[in-house]
C-alpha cells in the first residue's frame, strides 16, 4: 500500500443489505456458505430440492441473529426446472426486495465410474444439477441484479475442474464447465456491474465423503495425502473464500477462478 493511501477499516457486516441465493444449501458446504454470508449481512436464501432446515446444526457455525445481520429464509426448488427456477426467484425477490448475489452450489451425488459404465441416466443428471442448472439460475437472476446496479455470480466449481481423477469424467466435465460459464457471464454483463467468479476446493470433509469412505479418519487416511498441505479443507474454509469473492474486497475480480485446494493442483 502506498504511504499517502488512507488506511480503510472493514465494515463489521461487509453485505448489509444484500440478499443472496445458495444453491445445494442443504449440503455442507452451500449452508456454511449460507451462514457466512448471513454473519456478513446479507438476506439468505436458502436452496434445495427440499426446503433446508434453518436451524443450523449442533457443532457448526451459527450467526448472531442480532442487529446488522441478515435474514434466512428457506425454498424447495428443483433448479433444473425452468419453471420452478422463475417462480423461487420471483418469490426472493419479493420477499428480499432484490437480489444482489448467486451462488451456484448445487451438485448431483457422484459416483466414480469410467466413462463407458457411466449409465446416460446418470450422465444427464451430472449435467443437469451442475451445468444446467447454473445456467437457469444465472438467466433468472442476472435482470434483477442488473436493476439493482449490479451483483456478483459465483459458481462453485472443483479442482476437478482443473485436473481429474479416475472414475471423474461426469464431474470433472460438468465443474470444467463451469468454469467457462463464469468467464462468459463475466465478460457479457460486465457492462452492467455484475462480476461472475468461480471457486474450486479441493477435498472437503463432507457427510458426502464421510459416507463414501466410512468415517472422517478414513477419509484423511485417503485423501490427505493428495494434498501437500497434508489435510483436507473444512466447509468453514471454502465459506471463507466464497465471502471474499462476493464482497467488495474482490471487486476488481471477475472471469477468473481461485483455487482453494491445499496446493493439490501444484503438483
Amino acid at each position: 500500500m502506498p504511504p499517502d493511501h488512507p488506511s480503510r477499516s472493514r465494515p463489521p457486516f461487509p453485505l448489509a443489505g444484500r440478499t443472496a441465493i445458495v444453491t445445494g444449501a442443504g449440503g455442507d458446504i452451500g449452508r456454511a456458505i449460507a451462514l457466512r454470508l448471513q454473519d456478513a449481512g446479507a438476506n439468505v436464501a436458502l436452496l434445495d430440492l427440499q426446503a433446508p432446515d434453518l436451524e443450523a446444526p449442533a457443532g457448526s457455525h451459527t450467526p448472531d441473529t442480532g442487529a446488522g445481520r441478515g435474514q434466512r429464509a428457506a425454498w424447495g426448488c428443483d433448479i433444473t426446472d425452468p419453471d420452478a427456477v422463475t417462480t423461487t426467484v420471483s418469490a426472493i425477490a419479493n420477499r428480499f426486495g432484490t437480489i444482489h448475489i448467486l451462488v451456484n452450489n448445487a451438485a448431483a451425488p457422484s459416483t466414480p465410474e469410467r466413462l463407458e459404465d457411466i449409465p446416460l441416466a446418470r450422465w444427464r443428471q451430472a449435467l443437469d444439477v451442475n451445468v444446467t442448472g447454473a445456467f437457469l439460475m444465472a438467466r433468472a437472476v442476472l435482470p434483477p441484479m442488473r436493476a439493482a446496479g449490479g451483483g456478483v455470480v459465483l459458481n462453485i466449481a472443483s479442482q476437478l475442474g482443473h485436473v481429474t481423477n479416475p472414475g471423474a469424467a461426469a464431474y470433472s466435465t460438468t465443474k470444467g464447465a463451469l468454469l467457462a460459464l463464469t468467464r462468459s457471464i463475466a465478460v457479457d454483463y460486465a457492462g452492467d456491474g455484475i462480476r461472475a467468479v468461480s471457486l474450486s476446493p479441493g477435498s472437503v470433509m463432507t457427510s458426502r465423503l464421510i459416507k463414501r469412505y466410512g468415517d472422517e479418519q478414513a477419509v484423511l487416511a485417503r485423501l490427505a495425502p493428495r494434498h501437500p498441505v497434508g489435510r483436507i479443507a473444512t466447509p468453514d474454509e471454502v465459506a471463507n473464500a466464497a465471502l471474499f469473492l462476493v464482497s467488495d474486497d474482490a471487486s476488481f475480480v471477475t472471469g477468473t477462478d481461485l483455487l482453494v485446494d491445499g496446493a493439490y493442483t501444484a503438483v
